[in-house]
């Protein structure tokens, strides 16, 4: 899972991480938008973008390309 909120330049920056590991491995992104699930504004608030993998964090704030494709592994 990729949480996010519009308007979010580390949101954006993330996102180009994101799909360019998980495109290789043939990983499909959900995308979620946090601004649309108000328990989802507040269990991650200004901590977006998280992604997770299997329910756990991979990263936040600044998706690490081999820490995500480790976690995708």
């Amino acid at each position: 899972m990729f949480y996010t909120r519009s308007g979010c330049h580390l949101c954006d920056e993330a996102a180009e991480v994101v799909h360019a590991v998980c495109g290789p491995l043939g990983v499909d992104v959900e995308v979620v938008d946090i601004d649309t699930d108000a328990s989802l504004r507040e269990r991650y608030g200004d901590e977006v973008p998280v992604v997770t993998v299997d329910g756990a964090v991979a990263g936040f704030w600044r998706i690490d390309p081999d820490v995500l494709a480790q976690a995708l592994s």
